[in-house]
């Protein structure tokens, strides 16, 4: 789905938005910076923002937000827009990203695929290489990312110079679960010792990020989805284990050790075959019914998967009634505004869970909790490497309130 796409999807109103934004600037020269980053990220947020939509979201007074706005014009993050005629006095400028200004990598290393993408300012997808394998080695993700750079950056159109940065999404432990995979175990221990990060610095030598692969695919889902007006909401994406991420106060909240969302040993009750989530809302029940059958699952958003019926609807179903109890569960703890819901399948099949959660959903116990809007993610199985990509988008040029006191000391409004 393009950006423009991505904007008209937003809800609410604008001006409505922009006046109960939480955050807001100063007008002292000395924290510039974080201003800049604000700026940016209302921007983003709202796809276009003018000078004096900017005053009235941040509380800068009109001369700062003047200079501001002129700063990152020269930078060449912001590009300006048709001016807006017809109203009192001289036409005002929307001001956008500028999707030239810098350009990411990401890298998913899965359980069953590697993934790596080039993205630009905007968030759009410029390159993209896929690869398969039974199971993720050392070797052979090294291996994957130096045959698919050249490719990469020559679709992309853009040096290895070009590139801003290196984000990795992966997930944690991944010597664990592999009897569920059917693995060698001792193969995967290999990954006990290795520092993926320092790995990688033999193919790219710019800064490099690692984070959970939940994560990294919430964090795509907020700073490029169409649900980023959210303030608290929770992801969860049905990949070969399910996973997820948490936001609160509009930011991806990883917690202490980076493991916030980690939603897999939620207790699940009444449901044959396990007592935990990841035990029913993964692909890896769907993979085991079809290896009965003699059938293959393919994890993307293209293929046609009408084929895999029965298995498919009964697997629809246990996915939805664990998902639900799982949801209240989260709600007994936060106060979530939403629940998205996204995962490495068709968008068919995506529709279909949401249809069937929401119905789950009402034959839930719901007293003592509110009931969260159900909502589609919008990425798909490329969320994991476009979040990863979107790791120093977010730390550079955004403003995160989870850690906002802890990176910014002194700052007043």
């Amino acid at each position: 789905m393009s950006i423009e796409k991505r904007q008209k999807m937003h809800r609410g109103n604008k001006d409505e938005h922009l006046r109960s934004t939480p955050i807001k600037g100063s007008n002292q020269i000395t924290v510039g910076s974080f201003n800049e980053r604000l700026v940016l990220h209302l921007v983003r947020r709202y796809g276009t923002l003018t000078k004096a939509e900017a005053t009235r979201a941040t509380g800068l007074s009109p001369n700062a937000a003047s200079m501001i706005f002129k700063a990152l014009e020269t930078d060449n993050l912001l590009l300006r827009c048709d001016p807006i005629r017809g109203r009192v006095g001289q036409p005002s400028v929307p001001m956008r990203i500028n999707p030239a200004a810098r350009h990411y990598l990401g890298l998913k290393i899965g359980r069953r695929s590697f993934d790596m993408v080039v993205i630009d300012f905007s968030g759009n997808v410029v390159a993209r290489r896929q690869g398969q394998h039974d199971y993720p080695t050392l070797e052979s993700t090294i291996d994957f990312v130096k045959s698919a750079m050249r490719p990469l950056l020559r679709s992309a159109k853009i040096y290895k110079d070009d590139i801003s940065g290196l984000g990795v999404a992966m997930p944690w432990e991944l010597w664990h679960w592999t009897k569920e995979l059917g693995v060698p175990s001792d193969v995967m221990d290999e990954w006990r010792n290795v520092d993926i990060g320092a790995e990688l610095t033999q193919v790219f030598s710019g800064p490099i990020s690692v984070e959970n692969d939940g994560t990294a695919a919430c964090r795509a889902e907020l700073v490029f989805g169409a649900h980023n007006k959210l303030e608290d909401f929770i992801y969860l994406f049905v990949g070969t284990f399910i996973g997820g991420g948490v936001v609160l106060n509009g930011g991806v909240f990883t917690g202490s050790r980076g493991n916030s969302g980690g939603f897999g040993p939620l207790r699940i009750t009444d449901e044959p075959g396990g007592q935990r989530l990841v035990d029913h809302a993964s692909l890896i029940v769907l993979e085991r019914q079809l290896d009965d059958a003699k059938r293959k699952i393919v994890q993307d958003e293209s293929s046609d998967w009408d084929a895999l019926e029965p298995l498919l609807s009964q697997w629809i179903s246990r996915v939805a009634r664990s998902l639900a109890q799982a949801i209240v569960s989260s709600l007994a703890v936060i106060d979530f505004e939403a629940a998205v819901i996204d995962g490495a399948f068709p968008k068919s099949v995506r529709s279909r869970i949401i249809a069937q959660l929401c119905e789950e959903l009402g034959r839930q116990d719901l007293q003592g909790v509110l009931r969260p809007e159900i909502l589609e993610g919008q990425f798909g199985d490329v969320s994991r490497a476009l979040g990863a990509a979107a790791f120093r988008i977010a730390s550079e040029f955004m403003i995160d309130q989870n850690t906002l006191m802890r990176e910014s000391p002194g700052i007043a409004s």
